[in-house]
C-alpha cells in the first residue's frame, strides 16, 4: 500500500496480516518481514503493536467474555477485537467511536452472524475501561 493509505485502509491492511499471523500460526515479525510488499505504516504500526501487547490486549478482550474464551472467538472476530482495542489503548489521538465504528464495519464485511453486534459489545466494554 501507499502512504497515502487511509487509515480505514490501514485496518484492513492490518486485518489481512493480523488474520495471516493466526490461520499460519507464524509470529506477526515473521509475518512483517515475510510481506513483499512494505504495508503501510498505520497498517504496520497496528500489527506491531498488536503483536508486542498480545497479551495484555488478549487479557482485557478476555476479561468482558462472559463464559467464552478468547480462543473460541472467530479468528476475524478475535482479530478485529485486537486491532481495535490495540487503537484504544495506544492510539488515543483516534476517537473512540471511530475506533468502534471501524471495528464493526470490518466485522460486518469479513465475518459474519452477530458478529457486529457481540464485537460492538465487547469493544464498549473494552473502551469503557480503558477510555474513561
Amino acid at each position: 500500500m501507499t502512504g497515502n493509505q487511509s487509515r480505514g485502509e490501514a485496518r484492513e491492511e492490518a486485518l489481512a496480516l493480523l488474520y495471516q499471523s493466526e490461520i499460519t500460526g507464524g509470529s506477526i515479525t515473521d509475518v512483517l518481514a515475510g510481506c513483499r510488499v512494505a504495508p503501510g505504516e498505520y497498517a504496520a504500526k497496528i500489527v506491531a503493536g498488536v503483536g508486542e501487547h498480545l497479551g495484555e490486549i488478549d487479557e482485557l478482550i478476555g476479561s468482558h467474555l462472559s463464559d467464552w474464551r478468547i480462543e473460541r472467538m472467530p479468528v476475524v472476530d478475535r482479530v478485529v477485537a485486537r486491532l481495535a482495542t490495540y487503537e484504544l489503548l495506544d492510539e488515543l489521538d483516534v476517537p473512540t467511536a471511530v475506533v468502534l465504528s471501524e471495528a464493526v464495519s470490518l466485522a460486518d464485511r469479513y465475518s459474519g452472524g452477530r458478529s457486529r453486534v457481540f464485537l460492538n459489545g465487547v469493544l464498549s466494554a473494552v473502551a469503557n475501561q480503558v477510555r474513561l
